[in-house]
């Protein structure tokens, strides 16, 4: 019996747009929570500073979309550049990778991330893509696939 190549990638099947879907759904809800403890904790802040009442800050959209915005695009694709994977991601089971099935690189991470984060609705293209891509998956290269023992 040989020893199994360790260089060599397992491959996996392409994960499809409801594990993908959902695993965005989560993605969503967890930067929905942090928004909201970050604003409770600026209101805490101003509460200790000026005093009675406890006031939630009231941001201007033009804030509050750009930052969220980037927030967004630095916590998809830092989850995806240094683990390969966010927690919705992790949760589904399913890993983002390069065509070799590599991690993705910083930069193209951050890509992947800025263009899902615009355009969400990308996803939407799966279910026509033969090889089960979202248009931002299209765009960098990379594809989303069941996580079975990546190194």
């Amino acid at each position: 019996m040989t020893a199994p190549d360790s260089r060599r990638v397992r491959r996996s099947r392409t994960a499809g747009i409801v594990s993908r879907g959902l695993a965005a759904l989560v993605d969503a809800l967890v930067l929905a929570l942090v928004a909201l403890v970050v604003q409770v904790g600026a209101g805490c802040a101003r509460l200790m500073v000026v005093g009675p009442p406890f006031q939630m800050p009231d941001v201007p959209n033009w804030v509050a979309g750009p930052v969220g915005w980037g927030f967004a695009v630095c916590y998809l694709g830092g989850s995806w550049a240094v683990v390969g994977a966010t927690p919705g991601a992790r949760l589904m089971g399913v890993r983002v990778t390069d065509r070799a099935g590599r991690r993705l690189r910083t930069v193209r991470a951050l890509v992947r991330a800025a263009l899902s984060v615009s355009f969400p609705l990308g996803l939407l293209w799966i279910p026509f893509s033969r090889r089960r891509a979202a248009l931002q998956d299209l765009v960098v290269r990379s594809t989303v696939s069941y996580d079975r023992g990546y190194e």
